[in-house]
């Protein structure tokens, strides 16, 4: 039973070399793929904006790597502006991205690594006793056809608590364009879904998945899903796979769910 990662890249590789360090068979496998902004002024004029900004939400590693990109030469981070990301990974790209510009790890608000799930459900009762009448917070999200996609729940919850906020596109998403082997391994997939397991952790990634198999009557039959979070796992669900396990989004959790699955199986 094979591990197919369909996290964007760079994390999609990122995910398999330590998979397979775990002694895990993994293959990159992307769904989604990561560019540029349409917009690239946006990304700026926020930097500029940094010093009249509380908070600003980073929804994921990529979201964190392009807005450090784009970073005017001349502006640092202001040490009165917090960032917040919703788990380790994204809070670990924030440091190795965002350091040189002067962010300290004191600005840095994430859950704990052993929190029971990374999303703004659990980053929220480290924000809420700050407080948020009147300050500006940004969210830095990715999104299609220039449009910012914020993470809504977290944005109702700091609005009901005066907070002003607003969204940035920080970089564009779109379905992934497989090279020739990475067709290969989703035709071998399709053919022998028992075989193979996909690693979602986005639902948007399983839509992009419908979409690349549309023409050949949908997913098949006995395909087999981790999904890293509840929602993910219900989009999963009613996009067909026949059988799909919840797994916390750790290397660990999912080497050791794979592992028994195919026990299971075996």
């Amino acid at each position: 039973m094979k591990i197919l990662v369909t996290r964007p890249e760079p994390q999609s590789s990122e995910w398999v070399a330590q998979l397979r360090a775990l002694g895990e068979p993994a293959e990159a496998l992307p769904l989604i793929e990561i560019g540029a902004p349409l917009q690239a002024d946006a990304v700026h004029a926020a930097w500029a904006a940094l010093p009249g900004t509380r908070l600003v939400m980073f929804v994921s590693p990529n979201a964190a790597l392009w807005f450090a990109r784009q970073r005017p030469p001349h502006l640092a981070w202001p040490a009165t502006t917090l960032a917040a990301a919703p788990g380790p990974g994204t809070a670990n790209t924030v440091r190795q991205c965002l350091a040189d510009a002067g962010l300290g790890d004191s600005q840095l608000i994430s859950p704990s690594p052993d929190s029971d799930q990374f999303d703004s459900e659990h980053l929220w009762p480290l924000l809420a006793p700050l407080p948020w009448d009147g300050q500006r917070v940004l969210i830095a999200s990715g999104g299609d056809q220039g449009e910012a996609r914020g993470r809504q729940w977290l944005t109702q919850r700091l609005q009901e608590r005066g907070a002003q906020v607003s969204a940035v596109l920080a970089y564009q998403r779109q379905a992934a364009r497989w090279t020739d082997a990475q067709q290969q391994l989703a035709r071998e997939a399709r053919q022998q879904p028992a075989r193979h397991v996909w690693l979602l952790s986005s639902s948007e990634a399983i839509e992009h998945l419908q979409q690349a198999w549309a023409g050949q009557g949908g997913l098949p039959g006995g395909a087999l899903a981790l999904a890293t979070h509840p929602r993910v796992a219900e989009t999963a669900r009613a996009a067909g796979f026949s059988q799909v396990r919840d797994t916390r989004p750790t290397l660990e959790a999912v080497a050791h769910a794979r592992r028994t699955w195919a026990a299971e199986a075996a």
